[in-house]
């Protein structure tokens, strides 16, 4: 697995959600809303991901797909907003790797969901 290269608060206030690209600065983390769903891409990387409302929180499903031979990862995160805390990361590694997830949040009908690019050392 990736190390993280920042503290977790700071790669938080640095990403766009749920509708764009994860490098980079950017403003303050907003949570998206459901019904969504989301295409980003960056240098090396490409997600798809929708956010539904279900009857006890909210269901963040898709895939994420790494599309360079960098030696780098592309991950997607996801979080809770405004319920209990909840943190999730999947990480496809290696050129033309993707990875699906499936993930439910309780209590919140709201997420913070990005992709990153992560260097593997």
């Amino acid at each position: 697995m990736p190390t993280l290269k920042m503290p977790f608060a700071s790669a938080l206030s640095a990403v766009v959600l749920a509708s764009g690209l994860a490098l980079g600065p950017a403003g303050p983390a907003s949570a998206a809303t459901c019904p969504s769903e989301a295409s980003p891409t960056a240098r090396g990387g490409e997600a798809h991901w929708k956010i539904a409302c279900t009857s006890t929180g909210v269901k963040v499903y898709g895939w994420v797909q790494d599309t360079a031979a960098d030696g780098r990862c592309a991950t997607v995160t996801a979080t809770s907003d405004g319920g209990p805390g909840w943190i999730d990361m999947v990480e496809a590694c290696g050129s033309g790797v993707r990875k699906n997830f499936d993930w439910s949040i309780p209590g919140t009908k709201a997420a913070k969901v990005w992709l990153r690019i992560l260097d593997t050392d």
